[in-house]
């Protein structure tokens, strides 16, 4: 990305850090000290992911939940809608609600098996913009969404990406962030066109 024409079109940039729930013990500490050498460089939040077919849902809550208690960073839980009713995921609303958590990064999800085309739970939210509704049924949070510089993948169109952009603003998100683009041009793009 370009800081500088960043900077010259009066824009300014909020960084997060991405982090991915330790598997084990070695992990852990390695995830742990990223944190305490990233801390002082303020980001605007910190995320942590949730893995295909929300297989890495209970970890994913147990690194939030600590970040909440341990440090004064603002951690965002991703959630999916993927491989759950919707009972399921109003429950991991509620619970992060309770455990002081107040940003979502709410998305869609992938399927478990990589290739495999995306099905929604027959009991669940179908898409992100119903996610979104549903989070902000249950309580107050800030809700963070995808944005695709880029096409993304799963879509017919850049056209239709902005349409589901729309959907999911409509449903209450607070924002829309997207991956570190190195092409800034992309960036632009999609945001004159949103």
């Amino acid at each position: 990305m370009n800081l500088q024409r960043l900077a010259d079109t009066g824009a300014t940039a909020a960084v997060s850090f991405e982090f991915f729930p330790p598997k084990n013990a070695e992990m852990e500490t390695q995830l742990w000290n990223a944190i305490r050498r990233l801390a002082p460089l303020r980001p605007h939040f910190v995320s942590v992911t949730y893995g295909a077919g929300g297989s890495t849902r209970d970890r994913t809550h147990a690194t939030v939940k600590r970040l909440v208690e341990e440090t004064d960073l603002k951690p965002a839980a991703h959630l999916t809608c993927v491989g759950a009713s919707r009972e399921e995921v109003d429950s991991v609303i509620r619970d992060y609600w309770a455990a002081g958590v107040r940003h979502i990064v709410a998305l869609r999800g992938d399927m478990p098996e990589p290739g495999q085309v995306y099905a929604p739970h027959a009991e669940g939210y179908r898409s992100t913009a119903e996610l979104v509704a549903g989070i902000r049924r249950i309580a107050p949070f800030e809700v963070s969404v995808s944005a695709y510089p880029e096409k993304h993948p799963d879509s017919a169109s850049a056209d239709k990406d902005i349409e589901i952009l729309k959907a999911k603003m409509d449903a209450g998100a607070s924002r829309a962030i997207t991956q570190f683009a190195f092409d800034y041009d992309l960036f632009a793009r999609l945001r004159d066109r949103a």
